[in-house]
């Protein structure tokens, strides 16, 4: 019997538009995975953060964060895969942002420790929104000036504004093989969120090594927005709920009942393979 490894997109997708998961949907994977279903999560956001808005989602095997950049083990906080920016790329991406006047959230591990960085005084409304969402997570780190905020191993850029400027910025590195660039509106908000990763930091790179490392046969994902089309393209079946966007609708096996109505779990429940 085939093993398949079934890939599901947070925001959107399994989170409903309250930003967790239904109640139905835990217990339907839950049971699911007891019964022996390779499933995980595939999400811009860090582990941290996800572990949040996941509570009482049973994950036995490793998730994907920060969009591919990270395979991690739940559980340990192990980190299985990590892609980093070289030293060019880096001073590129800081070359780019200073040209733009524009001031990013910035991932990196500083003095070994993973850490979000950005300028208080120049904060925006979206910047201000991101870190009233986490309160209390150790991860943040605000700094007084660009000699601070681009410290440490850098491997994750996140832009908030206005599609206006930020659309120079995403058309430069979209263009750029040594680099990963997306740009969306954020759920339910006004402002776009434009990201900047290395190359080989996508859902589908880690989704390539999860299927080698769980000696899988097939991959079965769910998502709903643009920086989900690389993992619907190396996909076997893929699934768009009824909320997604139209480019990822069209490249979809099928669409599924939407993320407040349990979509990706319903349709876990009727063809899951165990």
């Amino acid at each position: 019997m085939n093993r398949v490894l079934y890939v599901t997109d947070l925001d959107g997708t399994l989170l409903n538009t309250h930003d967790w998961i239904n109640q139905e949907s835990i217990a339907i994977i839950n049971d699911l995975v007891k019964r022996g279903m390779l499933f995980t999560y595939a999400t811009a956001r860090s582990l941290v953060s996800a572990s949040v808005v996941t509570q009482g989602l049973s994950m036995d095997i490793p998730i994907i964060a920060y969009n591919g950049a990270f395979i991690i083990h739940p559980s340990t906080g192990e980190i299985l895969s990590k892609e980093s920016f070289t030293r060019e790329d880096m001073v590129q991406v800081i070359d780019v942002l200073d040209s733009f006047n524009i001031y990013p959230l910035v991932y990196s591990y500083v003095e070994g420790e993973e850490k979000v960085s950005w300028i208080v005084t120049k904060e925006n409304e979206g910047i201000r929104r991101y870190l009233s969402l986490r309160k209390g997570d150790k991860r943040l780190r605000p700094v007084s000036n660009k000699e601070e905020l681009y410290q440490g191993d850098m491997f994750y850029f996140t832009c908030i504004g206005e599609r206006e400027e930020l659309q120079p910025v995403y058309d430069i590195f979209s263009n750029n093989a040594r680099f990963r660039c997306t740009i969306q509106q954020e759920l339910y908000r006004p402002e776009y969120w434009c990201e900047i990763m290395p190359a080989k930091a996508t859902k589908a790179e880690a989704i390539h090594k999860l299927k080698r490392l769980w000696n899988c046969d097939k991959v079965v994902s769910f998502g709903d927005a643009v920086n989900d089309i690389p993992m619907f393209e190396i996909s076997d079946e893929c699934y768009a709920v009824e909320n997604a966007v139209e480019e990822l609708k069209a490249l979809a096996t099928g669409i599924i009942d939407s993320n407040d109505n349990d979509g990706v779990a319903k349709w876990l429940k009727r063809y899951a393979i165990i």
